[in-house]
Parts: C-alpha cells; sequence; structure tokens
C-alpha cells in the first residue's frame, strides 16, 4: 500500500535538530533496539514521530499486519514515504503527515510505538494520553528514550530535547489502566561515551568518526553486556505498557 496524507498546514512544520542525519548509518543500534521491542508491534502498528524511515524498516516485521506511520515534518514525511516504498514491499502501510492530535479519532491499533521521539514532545503526559485513545484495548504502548537527567548534555539541548529518562520516570507519563509489561536499559557500554560526552568532550555534535567507532564498536560490546548486567544499565531506556481491557 502507498499511501501519504497530508492534514492541515502541517509543510509548515520543521524537524529541530539534525540526528536523524548524524544516525541515519547506525546499522548496528537499529538492529539491537529493534530484536528488543519487535515481540510485541504485532498487528496493526501506529509508528509516532518517524521522521525519515530509518529505523521503520528495522522495528516493522512480517508480524505487522499494518504499519502507519505519522510525521509532521511534510519534507521528512517524503523521505520517509520513498524509504518505506523501497522497503516494505509486502506490509501494507501509510504515512500521515500531521501530528498524532491530527490523527482521525477512528484509527486505533494493535500497538503504538514511539523511538527516540518522547523526549522531544514537551507535554509528554499529553501525548501518551492521545496514543492511548488510538490504542484498542490489550494494545501494547512501546517506547525507547535517551536515559538519566543528568547526563543531559549540550548536545541534547541542540537537537530539541526537553528531558531524558529513568525507567520510574517514564512510568509517571503513562496513563492509568495500563499495565506494566517491562522496562529496561540498553547500551552499557554506550554509557561510558554519554559520560565522557557530557562531563569532558562537552560536543553539541559527535563527529562522524565518533559515532562510526560507537556504532560499530561499543554497541556490538553492549550486546554482549548488557544480558550479564540484567539490563540494568545503559544510555537508554525502553518501557512497554499494554492498554487493560477496560480502559476507554
Amino acid at each position: 500500500m502507498d499511501i501519504l496524507t497530508e492534514a492541515n498546514d502541517n509543510s509548515r512544520f520543521r524537524y529541530q535538530g539534525a540526528e536523524l542525519d548524524l544516525f541515519e548509518k547506525a546499522v548496528n543500534w537499529k538492529q539491537y533496539l529493534s530484536s528488543c521491542v519487535l515481540p510485541w508491534l504485532t498487528g496493526d502498528v501506529l509508528e509516532v514521530g518517524a521522521g525519515n524511515g530509518a529505523t521503520t524498516p528495522y522495528i516493522c516485521s512480517q508480524k505487522a499486519t499494518s504499519w502507519t506511520a505519522v510525521e509532521p515534518d511534510a519534507a521528512l514525511a517524503r523521505v520517509l514515504r520513498d524509504r518505506l516504498l523501497r522497503n516494505l514491499p509486502r506490509t501494507p502501510w501509510r504515512v500521515e503527515v500531521c501530528s498524532l492530535k491530527e490523527l482521525g479519532e477512528e484509527m486505533t491499533f494493535d500497538a503504538v510505538v514511539y523511538i527516540d521521539v518522547l523526549e522531544h514532545i514537551e507535554c509528554d503526559a499529553n501525548e501518551l494520553a492521545m496514543a492511548a485513545s488510538h490504542l484498542r484495548p490489550g494494545g501494547r504502548l512501546a517506547i525507547l528514550a535517551p536515559a538519566h537527567q543528568w547526563l543531559f548534555s549540550e548536545f541534547d539541548a541542540a537537537i530539541g530535547h526537553f528531558r531524558r529518562y529513568t525507567a520510574r520516570s517514564l512510568a509517571t507519563v503513562v496513563p492509568p489502566g495500563f499495565e506494566h509489561i517491562t522496562t529496561f536499559y540498553l547500551d552499557s557500554v554506550g554509557l561510558l561515551a554519554s559520560i565522557a560526552n557530557r562531563f569532558l568532550l562537552r560536543r553539541h555534535t559527535p563527529a562522524a568518526k565518533q559515532l562510526a567507532f560507537w556504532d560499530r564498536g561499543l554497541v556490538r560490546l553492549s550486546r554482549v553486556l548488557d544480558p550479564l548486567l540484567a539490563y540494568r544499565v545503559g544510555k537508554s531506556v525502553v518501557g512497554v505498557w499494554r492498554k487493560g481491557q477496560g480502559t476507554g
């Protein structure tokens, strides 16, 4: 399916930050995070803030019967559409050029996923309340976000982050009526690089060589070390919740 729908005047929306281009080639990281969230992304899936679609092919498996990607930046949405045309030949999909609040109320899903998006949204609790209204009873809410507010750096500020999360702070913005499934941390080795950037390097933007070293070296080490640490340490946090059967 090839659908791109523009709502209202979102062509004037412009994404703040350039990390999408920076992290587009972080293949090992995308493969790692996808392996951790795929079990819950089944049925009809809504991806909020899909950006340029660099992560979407990794988190959309054959267990997804349909995929709807919401992206308010019209320029990014066009890149997203082209990428899905190339990479999702079998899964019915659509791109909605709008924010979540402009998505049709009649559109409901079995899963809603946020990958490095919630930290860009000032009113995160309100955002998740809207996401809950688009989830069917029993549907899953899956979130991946940067971890630990004490790591908030000049880079975070430069790319439009309002905050970083812990397992506890992430749970506080999930709407009532959701059952907690799991929360865990990823990239324990990458945490060391984030600490170095926060307290020593203080770079607004990581260099391409730094990103390549992280993705090709540190992420691979984290895939070995994270299970040994019981996923209790890392620079990213993942949380998954299930909507209660009696929740409207």
